[in-house]
């Protein structure tokens, strides 16, 4: 019985690091093409994105969640029924919402002269940034986002309140009927299983820091 348990509980993980893996590669590129847009010069285009960020961030995600499966309804559409497509995209879009805000503060950070710096050595503007902002903005905001990246391990749990989606939580209620054991047992085996990995990404991001632990700021 334990290892049927632990097997079913290994199998919702592997969902739930299937959404946690794509909201991250997602995420973190949209993040940082958002806070351009909410750094544009281009008046329209900021506020729109601000309001973006505003509304994303001022709502809760699992409000969010059910916007984005069941909202095309709203408009005479058909409900999205791919309920792990739903998901993604809406933690796509509210963890990109934050790590813009993440990134701009970052990039606001680096002083005047850093691009000065660039200029005089002839470079262009996108030349100054992935080559000599980029890596210091990396630096500056390694801390937040690794928070960010944390709490994303443990908000896919979310992800079930849509149905169809049986990431590791949704498999420990499975587990309790299927063994008829308390839930708190399979619960407390899902514990264990975020505690390694969000152990092992600790690791992974103070390992990452120490290594650019030549940029002093």
């Amino acid at each position: 019985m334990f290892l049927g348990i632990l097997e079913q509980l290994a199998e919702g993980f592997l969902v739930t690091l299937e959404l946690f893996g794509l909201t991250l590669v997602f995420s973190l590129p949209l993040g940082l093409l958002i806070a351009f847009c909410t750094m544009s010069k281009f008046y329209p285009l900021k506020l729109f994105f601000q309001v973006i960020v505003w509304i994303v961030r001022g709502t809760p995600l699992m409000l969010q969640l059910f916007i984005v499966c069941y909202g095309p309804s709203l408009f005479g559409l058909t409900a999205l029924r791919d309920s792990f497509l739903a998901a993604t995209i809406a933690f796509v879009i509210n963890y990109a919402c934050y790590f813009s805000v993440i990134f701009r503060g970052g990039i606001e950070s680096i002083s005047r002269g850093q691009y000065e710096a660039g200029q005089v050595l002839g470079m262009n503007r996108i030349q100054i940034f992935f080559c000599i902002v980029l890596l210091q903005v990396i630096k500056r905001i390694l801390a937040p986002i690794s928070n960010e990246v944390i709490t994303l391990v443990k908000d896919t749990s979310l992800a079930n309140t849509l149905g169809g989606i049986v990431e590791i939580i949704a498999a420990s209620k499975v587990v309790t009927g299927t063994y008829a054991v308390p839930l708190i047992y399979p619960l407390l085996g899902a514990g264990v299983f975020f505690l390694i990995f969000i152990g092992a990404l600790t690791l992974l991001f103070g390992f990452i820091e120490k290594k650019l632990n030549y940029f002093r700021v």
